[in-house]
């Protein structure tokens, strides 16, 4: 009876500790390639090489009122660049909230 039990724990134990080996032998290496960078909208370039040039000009010449208009379109500029860019932003607090619920439940 002892041999009986003492086998089948043995056997739960390995069909417990299989799958991990499996999945270890499955890991592949990093490689040095960088991922490819996604295509870009035509339009955030459009809207990027604007920005260049607003950035490129010489200001010092310029009548206050001109400056002021270039002011007003860099803020439209930036918030279409917001507005068509698609990211997760994720605030200190809840950085930190995941990395502690990840110590705690691992």
């Amino acid at each position: 009876m002892k041999k009986i039990v003492f086998i089948l724990m043995v056997a739960c134990l390995s069909f417990t500790f299989l799958p991990y080996q499996a999945s270890a032998s499955t890991i592949k290496e990093p490689t040095s390639v960088p991922a490819p960078v996604p295509a870009e909208n035509a339009e955030v370039k459009a809207l990027e090489l604007r920005l260049n040039e607003i950035k490129d000009l010489d200001k010092s010449k310029m009548k206050p009122e001109e400056k002021k208009e270039l002011r007003k379109e860099v803020k439209a500029i930036k918030s279409n660049l917001k507005e068509i860019g698609t990211g997760v932003y994720l605030s200190g607090a809840a950085i930190i909230l995941i990395v502690i619920l990840l110590v705690v439940l691992l």
